[in-house]
């Protein structure tokens, strides 16, 4: 009856929770930045699809090594889990990106739920550094640029009413 209900996991069960927790933290710290300047995916959103690819990252890890998978017959290709989650959550963050009134909001937003995804991936396979390094490197990005980007608007509208005839 147990071997019905479970299966012999490759990665053991604290290594799981430790890389979860890390893509969920992580994605806690992007999603942050975006709470904090009132965007439509904030904290809980980021963090979400964080945990959500690390935990398909898991899965796919643990179903190369399912016994059902052993027939020649059939292939597991690694690469298709980073090729769906990226698909997956590309078609998510597109529906925070809009259209209005000649502007184009929102694509930040999309950016970085599609970034969250790359860092929950990360944590998932365990490669915690590049996980690590890609959050710190996105919330710098999104704080330094938005310190910067009035100054470079100022002087591009400036720019533009000096050309003007």
């Amino acid at each position: 009856m147990h071997a019905a209900f479970s299966h012999d996991y490759v990665i053991s069960l604290p290594t799981m929770i430790v890389r979860l927790l890390l893509a969920g933290f992580l994605g806690a710290i992007i999603g942050f930045e975006r709470e904090w300047q009132s965007r439509p995916a904030g904290l809980k959103t980021h963090t979400m699809v964080c945990i959500a690819s690390a935990t398909f990252t898991l899965l796919s890890l643990e179903l190369v090594n399912v016994s059902y998978f052993n027939d020649q017959n059939i292939r597991m290709d690694p690469l298709r889990l980073i090729e769906a989650i990226t698909s997956g959550v590309a078609f998510l963050a597109a529906g925070f990106i809009i259209f209005a009134k000649g502007e184009v909001k929102g694509i930040t937003t999309g950016a970085g739920m599609w970034l969250a995804s790359a860092v929950g991936l990360a944590a998932g396979l365990g490669m915690w550094e590049i996980a690590v390094l890609a959050t710190i490197l996105s919330v710098s990005v999104l704080v330094i640029l938005r310190l910067v980007q009035p100054a470079v608007q100022s002087a591009a509208a400036t720019d533009t009413d000096e050309t003007k005839p």
